[in-house]
């Protein structure tokens, strides 16, 4: 990743790393990079989440790519997905998303689409920065050359949730939600979507944004209260979206969540039933839970794990032409449907196979089971002593010991942190303590390399 862009972006908390002048420098630079693969003006569309600052970095971002000659299709507050969709079914060269995802308040980001849906690519986001970085001058566009404006109106909004609607063939009747919009995104979107199936009975909370409470005790990140509610109100499942709607984690009738993982399995279960799985694969990172690895050996499905990133799922997904991949967090990505992770698109799925099984949503993803799971982290100089202690023989030694010591009931995984000075250790074992122990043991191995 380069200096402006990291994997999900660009991130920051808003006047302290990422203002307003930065963002008029993307806009102008976004662009002019745009501009040489299009003749005449390039149209750009712009969303945003519900942070207080996420106007102030809209202006500056349209202010900077019309400026240099770029129109804009402003869509206002909506879920990340639906700027990816509304991209490529308005035929637009690009799609900005102004938003941090499940980070506070303070944070915000800048994220762009290619014409496809697709996150630019890693060759344009350096050009951009080149541009940015560089103190390239951008030529000012004027008179009749600047772009222009254009609101959108409810229509693109409607024809996004019409689209996320008709990935189902169910009237989900007999069923009763709670949905967590996390004072997110998805308070635009969420009521409309659920509402086109009247049949269901969907309660909303979390939906009353007001700049600062997003992701607030609320969301994806923060399930306990959601679980809580769902037991307590008799609801058949609960499902939480964070502050961009990419994410949706859910909780079943008993009030225990339901993580990605499950997701996945019990959707790549259904899908492989139905014959609609290439490969009877599904993709996943190093980080999904041994439970995920069971459950695909016990199911015929083969899973394929990559780096962590949903960029690097998608990647993989699209080199093989599968149709299902995600992430443990929820970002889960249905390929037939979408570009990119839509927490909205995923609860509609996990909602019809429930609604088809006729089993309590318990009962659905009890088959995944989660093995106990435990995160060290080992602060570490720099990047320099990360590389070192990787390369490390005496460490490699050790994980391969521990790992035959589990004998194939548990998994080591040791790996840096691609943005803080840590080395992450990750041990699954059936055994908590178990776990825990080989954790602890690494980790101090590490201390002294």
């Amino acid at each position: 990743m380069g200096k402006l862009f990291g994997t999900d972006g660009i991130r920051g908390v808003v006047n302290a790393g990422l203002d307003a002048a930065l963002a008029y420098q993307v806009g102008l630079a976004a662009a002019q990079v745009l501009a040489r693969e299009k003749h005449g003006k390039p149209l750009v569309t712009i969303g945003k989440d519900t942070r207080i600052s996420s106007d102030l970095l809209e202006g500056a971002l349209i202010a900077g790519l019309c400026s240099a000659g770029a129109d804009v299709l402003h869509l206002g507050v909506i879920p990340t997905p639906g700027v990816a969709w509304i991209t490529v079914d308005r035929g637009a060269d690009a799609g900005i998303v102004i938003s941090a995802s499940h980070n506070p308040f303070e944070h915000n980001g800048i994220k762009i689409f290619d014409g496809r849906g697709f996150k630019l690519s890693d060759a344009l986001e350096e050009e951009i920065e080149e541009i940015i970085l560089g103190h390239v001058e951008v030529p000012l566009k004027t008179h009749g050359d600047l772009g222009q404006v254009i609101y959108a109106d409810e229509r693109e909004r409607d024809d996004y949730i019409d689209h996320l609607a008709s990935t189902v063939d169910a009237d989900l009747s007999g069923l009763r939600i709670l949905v967590d919009c996390a004072n997110g995104a998805s308070s635009a979107t969420a009521a409309r979507l659920f509402d086109r199936f009247p049949k269901l009975h969907t309660d909303i909370i979390n939906a009353d944004p007001d700049g600062v409470n997003i992701n607030a005790g609320c969301g994806s990140t923060h399930l306990d209260s959601l679980c809580t509610m769902v037991k307590a109100g008799g609801y058949d499942l609960g499902l939480a979206f964070d502050g961009d709607a990419d994410r949706c984690l859910a909780c079943d009738e008993l009030g225990a969540d339901i993580d990605g993982d499950q997701i996945m399995a019990v959707c790549g279960r259904d899908l492989k039933n139905r014959g609609e799985l290439p490969g009877d694969a599904v993709v996943a990172t190093v980080m999904s839970n041994l439970g995920l690895h069971v459950f695909c050996r016990e199911n015929g499905l083969q899973l394929l794990c990559t780096d962590v990133g949903d960029r690097n799922v998608l990647e993989k997904m699209e080199e093989q032409g599968y149709v299902l991949g995600g992430e443990q967090s929820g970002h889960m990505i249905f390929r037939r449907f979408a570009t990119t992770g839509d927490g909205q698109l995923t609860a509609l799925q996990l909602l019809n196979l429930l609604h088809k099984s006729g089993k309590k949503a318990s009962q659905l993803t009890g088959d995944c089971r989660r093995y106990p799971q435990v995160l060290v982290n080992v602060p570490v100089a720099d990047k320099e002593k990360k590389t070192a202690i990787m390369a490390s023989e005496r460490l490699k030694a050790a994980v391969a010991e521990r790992e035959a010591a589990l004998n194939g009931d548990g998994r080591i995984l040791v790996r840096p942190s691609g943005t803080e000075a840590l080395i992450r250790v990750m041990v699954e074992a059936r055994e908590e303590h178990t776990a825990a122990n080989c954790a602890n043991e690494l980790a101090e191995l590490i201390k002294l390399l």
